[in-house]
């Protein structure tokens, strides 16, 4: 009798543990599913907000108050996301008729002969101008024949894109509310997260937490600014060319530059298009001001994020681009802090040994 009752106590435990962490599983997958919604926003919003915070503490000395900053910077967030995009859409409305005679005309349309600099270029000179001659010489008509599959893809991704329109426009919004709250409540927010590490696993889980915003600055550095300063001088580069629609051009080089793809997707085109309709002179301006550009990302990214955290360069890099083929856009800074931390815990551990 005696030996059947630590027996019963010790199921009854096992049992009663078991319940707990069954109840805990189910009400964290409960809050996950009821936050699903806010989850991608709040994602956004959290790497902004670490990216930022440095200015918004300047902004918040320049005006003394933090609930002027918080202003300032939401009034910022919205200028950058929001802005460009009206002046894509105004852009794109205001030229609806010459994009429509264009698109009537580009079946007709003539493409002329490749430039005799292009059989000079090394090593691909000749095959790109041979190749040139034969699509000048097949005309345009066979030329959109052949494109006709990339396009209807591009089509009905265009018209999923706009049919998606609502959601992005309420994640948008979501994400520039959440933004703010968090600027109102940075220091609460920071603390509690460096508590959590710091229970999880003492000195070592601080440390973590610490190294997580570090590595989303420096790619914010990195990848973001480095998009900001390409974009700016791609915009420069259109403008005084005269390509036109270089506003709506711009934002998508923002969009790709961001997405790690570069502005060449979009530089080379507008080179061939000042070919193609005689403007040699700026043609030419516009492909060594391309030259020029397109390796700047391989220069000034390396710079920055060093300047951000102090993690290895390869580290960084297969965070940017494993992240972005894992996760999308959001994956650019979410990437990096997981290879961050494991990387972190990895060497942490290994010094352990070697101390021991």
């Amino acid at each position: 009798m005696t030996n059947d009752k630590p027996a019963a106590t010790g199921r009854g435990d096992l049992t009663r543990a078991m319940l707990s962490i069954l109840l805990i599983v189910i009400l964290i997958g409960a809050s996950f599913w009821v936050l699903r919604p806010f989850l991608l926003p709040a994602v956004w919003a959290a790497m902004i907000v670490v990216a930022t915070w440095p200015l918004m503490l300047k902004v918040q000395a320049k005006v003394r108050r933090r609930t002027f900053a918080v202003s300032v910077m939401t009034g910022a967030m919205l200028l950058v996301f929001v802005v460009p995009l009206l002046l894509a859409i105004q852009a794109f409305v205001g030229n609806m008729d010459a994009i429509t005679g264009w698109l009537k005309g580009l079946p007709t349309a003539k493409i002329p002969p490749a430039p005799e600099w292009v059989a000079g270029v090394p090593l691909v000179g000749k095959k790109v101008a041979e190749r040139w001659t034969e699509v000048a010489a097949a005309g345009t008509s066979e030329l959109l024949t052949r494109l006709q599959p990339f396009l209807e893809d591009a089509a009905k991704w265009l018209a999923g894109a706009a049919g998606s329109a609502g959601a992005l426009a309420l994640e948008f919004f979501l994400t520039v509310a959440i933004a703010a709250i968090m600027y109102a409540q940075g220091e609460a927010a920071r603390d509690g997260l460096i508590r959590f590490g710091r229970r999880l696993a003492g000195e070592r889980g601080e440390r973590v937490i610490i190294l997580a915003g570090q590595a989303v600055r420096a790619v914010a550095l990195g990848v973001v600014v480095t998009a900001l300063v390409q974009t700016v001088l791609v915009g420069i580069g259109l403008a005084v060319t005269g390509v036109p629609f270089a506003g709506v051009l711009t934002a998508v080089v923002l969009l790709l530059c961001i997405a790690q793809i570069g502005p060449l997707v979009v530089l080379v085109p507008a080179v061939v298009w000042l070919y193609w309709s005689g403007d040699t002179l700026w043609g030419t301006v516009l492909l060594v001001w391309s030259i020029a550009i397109g390796p700047l990302d391989n220069i000034l990214r390396p710079i920055l994020i060093r300047k951000g955290a102090d993690l290895p360069m390869l580290l960084i890099f297969a965070g940017v681009i494993g992240g972005l083929v894992a996760f999308g856009i959001v994956g650019l800074f979410v990437g990096p802090v997981v290879l961050a931390v494991g990387y972190t815990l990895l060497s942490e551990w290994v010094s352990e040994h070697d101390r021991g």
